[in-house]
């Protein structure tokens, strides 16, 4: 067993501190990574917090994790020591059904198995995350970092920014379509990149008239003013695709109103509370609604290797392990462009 250090949350009211723990020993097709960064999801605040349901505790986050190889298992072909690797929000999958073996193993039909919050395969074993000094991954479920820098602001690529990277590359979204997203956030300010890199026409959508210039900055071409009745009117029937990346209570039919014939709704972001969705506002435009969750292994490294090529990396901000607790507080008060990131190095 391999003794980690992290910082773990130990009850829903407890905020998070120092906590101690074992991975298991490197199989034979296992990589050993010592973690370098770790992202700050706003799903860790949510589990950490067992605001989706009971969470498992003692509970140690961290999906979105960058580190180096420092050992592997003899079995092992896809790495070397002293390679930068990625982790996601999974660590395994059945690996049997249809899903996993088209490469979608986030849809896996026994469930796929998350980086933490859950168990291993055998039902008992409990998954810990990347605020933690080590990791161990089977290799298949392991991803290569295609970048020598920057490798504080690739961290949120393994959550943030393959979960808007996915529907806009099963959707077709490329030149010659007019995009929205909906909030500038962690999700928001990634498929901003995405779909103007992607060649798309993009409008911002916030209630925020302040997160105008940072919109323009990341990619968006125009903006709109989510409450203003008048502009939100004079955008009806205007975009072939809405990437709706909010998890904050909204009227879904508002914005609905404003795809053409045939245009798309991406729901990546699960708000507190279900929609209403008014049926009509589907019906009278052959509109669609289609939901999407983070990307499989494939993907994720195509979508790694494609942002190494454009450099395209998330807009971060680095803080030390001790400050978490505040960065929650932070992260609830949209206190940060556009994602934090643990430096590891300081736990």
């Amino acid at each position: 067993m391999i003794p980690v250090k992290s910082y773990a949350a130990l009850s829903k009211t407890d905020s998070l501190a120092p906590f101690g723990f074992e991975r298991r020993a490197v199989g034979e097709k296992d990589v050993l990574i010592d973690i370098m960064y770790c992202g700050v999801c706003h799903s860790d605040i949510h589990m950490a917090r067992s605001e989706w349901g009971p969470s498992l505790y003692p509970i140690v986050p961290g999906h979105e994790i960058v580190g180096r190889v420092s050992e592997i298992g003899a079995g092992v072909t896809k790495f070397k020591v002293g390679d930068l690797a990625g982790v996601g929000v999974f660590v395994d999958s059945c690996r049997k059904c249809d899903c996993c073996k088209s490469d979608l193993e986030q849809y896996c039909d026994e469930g796929m198995t998350g980086t933490y919050n859950g168990y291993e395969r055998d039902g008992v074993t409990p998954t810990f995350g990347g605020y933690s000094s080590k990791i161990v991954m089977d290799e298949h479920y392991t991803l290569h970092i295609p970048f020598t820098s920057q490798l504080e602001a690739v961290a949120p690529l393994l959550c943030a920014g393959i979960t808007t990277w996915s529907p806009l590359k099963f959707a077709g979204v490329g030149k010659g379509h007019k995009v929205a997203v909906m909030g500038l956030g962690g999700l928001g300010h990634m498929a901003v990149k995405f779909a103007a890199s992607f060649g798309a026409e993009v409008t911002m959508l916030s209630t925020s008239a302040s997160k105008e210039v940072d919109a323009k900055k990341l990619g968006a071409q125009h903006f709109i003013l989510a409450t203003d009745e008048a502009a939100m009117k004079k955008a009806a029937c205007s975009f072939d695709f809405i990437l709706n990346t909010v998890a904050a209570p909204h009227d879904m039919n508002a914005y609905l109103n404003l795809l053409k014939l045939n245009g798309t709704m991406l729901l990546v972001g699960i708000p507190p509370e279900d929609n209403r969705i008014n049926a009509a506002k589907l019906i009278s435009k052959r509109r669609s609604i289609l939901g999407s969750m983070i990307g499989g292994i494939k993907e994720t490294q195509e979508m790694l290797d494609y942002c190494a090529e454009h450099n395209i990396v998330s807009d971060v901000e680095v803080i030390a392990m001790k400050d978490i607790n505040a960065a929650y507080d932070r992260v609830l008060k949209s206190d940060v462009k556009y994602r934090f990131v643990i430096d590891m190095a300081t736990l």
